[in-house]
């Protein structure tokens, strides 16, 4: 048995969020088509504009809500994802005078992009791991990250 495995059900849970800190940077592992850190940050956008105007169109506030922050951070980063080429202003189609947010072609490509060189990641952390481990621990965690969802009904932390 290794020291990993003597680690108490506390000592386990306890080192579950710091392990969450650290998986962003799986990201910039070297593998084939390596992402910017700077584009990585832009993913964090991209990938809520992608998610969520599947449902409803993304406005600027909609997306400060999202990453809880001040509509002010939100719009700097929208801004810096439109220089990029990554992100594009668009009338709304339910009110005109509302502007939302939309992927560019190019935001697309680096979306893929992202998801590529993530799928590559964790093939090359995962390498040595039994392929049941692999397939348990991506089912967990997907289970983990949808679980999120149903946390809105019961109020996620805000300011006072």
């Amino acid at each position: 048995m290794t020291a990993k495995d003597s680690r108490t059900a506390d000592d386990l849970l306890n080192a579950v969020g710091p392990a969450f800190s650290k998986l962003r940077r799986t990201a910039l592992l070297e593998v084939e088509n390596p992402i910017s850190a700077k584009d990585l940050n832009r993913t964090l956008v991209l990938n809520l504009v992608l998610e969520h105007s599947r449902n409803s169109e993304v406005t600027v506030g909609m997306l400060a809500e999202f990453l809880g922050v001040d509509p002010s951070v939100a719009s700097r980063m929208v801004s810096d994802n439109i220089k990029a080429g990554y992100l594009i202003r668009a009338a709304s189609q339910e009110d005109g005078r509302r502007t939302v947010l939309q992927l560019s072609p190019e935001g697309v490509d680096l979306m893929a992009r992202y998801r590529k060189h993530q799928r590559d990641a964790y093939d090359y952390i995962t390498a040595e791991w039994p392929d049941q481990d692999r397939l348990e621990f991506a089912r967990l965690m997907i289970k983990y990250v949808d679980s999120l969802e149903g946390l809105k009904d019961r109020g996620l932390a805000k300011d006072a």
